[in-house]
């Protein structure tokens, strides 16, 4: 096997160059796991490529010799995307991070998979231009385009899907294609490129991405409004989307969170479930949308509603949302993390938060609830040692429980992680009808299985 390894990685050296393919032990852990629960497995080599002609000859390279390939960004999805389950090739976009052209007039820009969404923003800002999806860790497009990322703006701006208007996409066989073009709309035959966005690595590598950026808004105002339960907080989440505010975010964190975030941060926010806001638009609206959003909270059962204009005190509000995970984890040394993503029809959300919330308490776990309920989209935070069978087995029930309520109520197993390692079953019991579609898709892209294989779907 030594000898395979060997050769593998001198003609990976060949196809890039040597500093840039490397079989180096540490190098190997680092490509073996991302920010899930799922057990890592050592990739056979890491690869850096620097342009999509290296993609396209390292892809046909590996087709011809069947072996997988994994594209790796930063590695911080959630369902072990990027785990090599088969060993191989994990292919790392760290050199291929450059933004290649911005069109402040076409509110588009291209760049490599490898630049990450606050590289990206720091460029776009002088242009008074931004990009809206932010799903709070530091990702790679490349890796937000394979797992259909969203983030605390989707109620506004939309999805990843909503963004992409072409993509450079490597097939298996190391063929190049491109999915779109620069218009804001076509009806020009098929849309391959929605069908690539979210396909997890499974049906082509992206080497190039084009986007739809947006203008900064004139004003930002963030919002931080506390409630004496989970079901006031959804219901006054739900009257502001009903109202036609010009809501930009809305997060929900319940009290538990709330004391964890405190701990982590250094923040003394009320331990009491609390919606963050963000409200975008020009001087004049945004003051009247704010005052009548807290007529409508009040009305829901708001206890105290506490408003940033401040760019830095914005900052460090969302900051201490998105480090809502690590206060878990930071908190709990030791232990793991395992995060539901359920997606519901707004109407059915509150019920199911509060569902969620009760059976966390009724096993007695660690954890919390949050999300984008804005959306319909939230997350339990479970938190439990991966040695000890019967937490195991606990949040396991606990992450079953909720995905099969959201399931029976016209939801989803997964608003933004994506199906990866854990949910392939979840997958199965959603679209039993179109499931034979997509192995037949991936079949015929990827005849060999060679793609990141034993993500979303399994091959028999």
């Amino acid at each position: 096997m030594t000898h395979v390894h060997d050769t593998l990685l001198h003609d990976m050296k060949r196809l890039t160059a040597d500093e840039r393919a490397t079989r180096s032990e540490s190098v190997l852990r680092q490509h073996s796991k991302d920010e899930s629960h799922h057990s890592p497995v050592l990739p056979d080599v890491v690869v850096f490529p620097a342009s999509t002609q290296e993609v396209s000859a390292i892809l046909r390279y590996a087709n011809e010799r069947r072996i997988p390939v994994v594209p790796f960004g930063v590695g911080s999805s959630l369902e072990g995307h990027c785990v090599p389950l088969r060993g191989g090739i994990s292919l790392d976009f760290q050199q291929m991070n450059q933004i290649l052209e911005i069109r402040p007039r076409d509110f588009l820009v291209r760049v490599q998979p490898g630049v990450t969404r606050v590289q990206l923003n720091q460029a776009l800002k002088k242009h008074g231009l931004f990009f809206p999806v932010d799903p709070g860790a530091v990702a790679t497009i490349g890796g937000m385009a394979a797992t259909n990322a969203s983030g605390t703006a989707s109620v506004r701006y939309g999805i990843m899907r909503d963004q992409v208007r072409d993509l450079e996409v490597v097939l298996a066989d190391g063929s190049v294609i491109h999915t779109g073009g620069l218009a804001a709309k076509s009806s020009a035959g098929y849309h391959l490129t929605s069908l690539f966005v979210g396909s997890e690595g499974t049906l082509g590598v992206f080497t190039e991405i084009t986007l739809k950026v947006y203008g900064i808004p004139e004003a930002i105002v963030a919002g931080r409004v506390t409630f004496p339960s989970v079901q006031a907080a959804v219901e006054g989440a739900l009257s502001l989307l009903s109202a036609g505010i010009s809501i930009a975010r809305v997060e929900l964190v319940d009290g538990s969170s709330i004391q964890q975030v405190n701990k982590h941060s250094g923040t003394n926010f009320p331990e009491q479930p609390t919606l963050f806001l963000e409200f975008h638009g020009s001087e004049a609206a945004i003051k009247h949308d704010v005052a009548f959003a807290q007529e409508l909270l009040e009305a829901n059962g708001s206890e105290e509603f506490l408003l940033e204009t401040d760019s830095q005190q914005r900052a460090k509000l969302w900051e201490a949302r998105h480090n809502l995970a690590y206060a878990y984890k930071h908190g709990n040394p030791g232990k793991e993390l395992m995060l539901t993503d359920v997606c519901l029809p707004l109407s059915r959300l509150a019920e199911v938060v509060v569902y969620a919330r009760n059976i966390i308490d009724e096993t007695g776990l660690v954890g919390g609830v949050l999300g984008h309920v804005g959306d319909g989209n939230f997350h339990s935070v479970l938190v439990f040692d991966k040695q000890n069978p019967q937490e195991v087995a606990k949040v396991t029930e606990v992450n079953e429980k909720i995905v099969q309520f959201a399931l029976e109520r016209g939801g989803t197993c997964t608003g933004e992680h994506g199906i990866g390692i854990g949910k392939i079953k979840y997958l199965q019991q959603e679209h039993p009808d179109t499931l034979p579609l997509m192995k037949m898709i991936k079949r015929q892209l990827d005849p060999h299985n060679i793609l990141n294989p034993g993500k979303i779907l399994e091959l028999g």
